[in-house]
């Protein structure tokens, strides 16, 4: 099972400081927390796309080119490449070439964006956030597994002779994930082609992801991919933690309280208790971590979110180092326990290559 971060990319006041980071200061806090994410033992940094105040990541694929020339180990994903407003030439290259530059230390998570005024500036519809994820995917599918690509849709330009440059690394295109906050049409998408499912997972009670996750499986296994049980999934959650529970409570409640996402609302004491989001010690943090697989079976990747609504980067290495010293060994061991042997692992860009050379004949 892997486990990483991943990172929204928000310029956030710290409201116990009134300190407000500049752009400049948050792209940099986010390349040493992507280093750290490594140090500390994790397998899976990934950032979101955004292009819009008051986050920064606008350029995935740069941001992580860049990291993976000063790492070795860590696997540089998306948290959300968005299929809907995107060209999916343009995705099809920016990947192919990151696959290149890291080794093919790299896949991708594709989501629609629920941001409404990001679809008119990329010349799109957010009324078609489905048809334009359908339209788009399946065109991407083809420009990686294809030599020359013949296309016409409905939201772009025909395609005429078209060949991909770069080639995926080895013949070998990235690993896709769907990634999905509510829309079930997303788990079908991810059940037809076979790819993996993320339920974002930290907004929503338990029950909404029971929910997601099973039609998903179900559907995987209809489209005969595997039983339902082999289907790939991942989910998202967001910790913060400080040895003692009290302390982690009242240092991240004022953060709570002001956090774009999620403030202004329910009480940290009420969210804590409906989502996955964990505040409190480590061992707290292994518990209701531990309690995602009642509900979403034996799963293949789990990601936090712990650097989000102002939190200082001192404080984000803090969490980094207890993630690593304190929960990752026990999650590690007590995932496996159990863990059926026809459950399969997260891909990996050797493991996917291992399986395409299998089907050459």
């Amino acid at each position: 099972m892997q486990f990483g971060i991943f990172t929204v990319g928000d310029v956030t006041p710290d409201p116990t400081t009134g300190t407000t980071p500049t752009e400049n200061e948050r792209i940099r806090a986010t390349v040493a927390i992507a280093k750290k994410a490594e140090e500390v033992g994790l397998d899976v940094f990934a950032t979101g796309e955004h292009h819009n105040p008051p986050f920064v990541p606008s350029s995935p694929t740069t941001l992580l080119g860049y990291i993976a020339a000063q790492t070795e180990r860590l696997i540089l994903s998306t948290s959300t490449t968005l299929i809907t407003t995107n060209d999916p030439v343009k995705i099809a290259e920016d990947f192919s070439v990151l696959q290149h530059l890291s080794g093919g230390r790299c896949d991708v998570m594709l989501g629609r964006g629920n941001t409404g005024p990001v679809y008119p500036w990329f010349g799109q519809d957010i009324r078609k956030a489905v048809p334009l994820t359908v339209e788009h995917y399946g065109l991407l599918r083809r420009l990686w597994r294809e030599k020359v690509v013949d296309w016409s849709g409905q939201f772009r330009s025909p395609l005429q002779g078209f060949t991909l440059a770069p080639q995926p690394l080895d013949g070998v295109p990235p690993f896709v994930w769907h990634g999905s906050i509510r829309t079930p049409e997303i788990a079908e998408l991810a059940a037809f082609h076979g790819d993996g499912f993320f339920a974002n997972h930290i907004f929503w009670p338990a029950s909404h992801t029971k929910r997601l996750v099973q039609l998903y499986r179900q559907r995987f296994e209809h489209y005969g991919h595997g039983s339902a049980d082999q289907a790939i999934v991942g989910l998202g959650g967001q910790v913060f933690m400080r040895r003692n529970s009290q302390d982690a409570v009242d240092e991240f409640r004022p953060y709570f309280n002001k956090a774009p996402v999620y403030g202004y609302g329910p009480t940290l004491e009420e969210f804590t208790s409906q989502t996955p989001l964990t505040v409190g010690s480590p061992q707290q943090v292994i518990d209701k971590t531990l309690g995602f697989r009642e509900y979403a079976g034996d799963y293949q990747r789990q990601l936090f979110l712990i650097d989000h609504a102002g939190l200082p980067l001192k404080t984000v290495l803090e969490q980094l180092d207890l993630l690593g010293e304190e929960v990752l060994p026990v999650l590690r061991r007590e995932f496996r326990v159990g863990r059926p042997d026809h459950v399969p692992d997260a891909p990996t860009h050797q493991s996917l290559v291992a399986a395409a050379r299998e089907q050459t004949p």
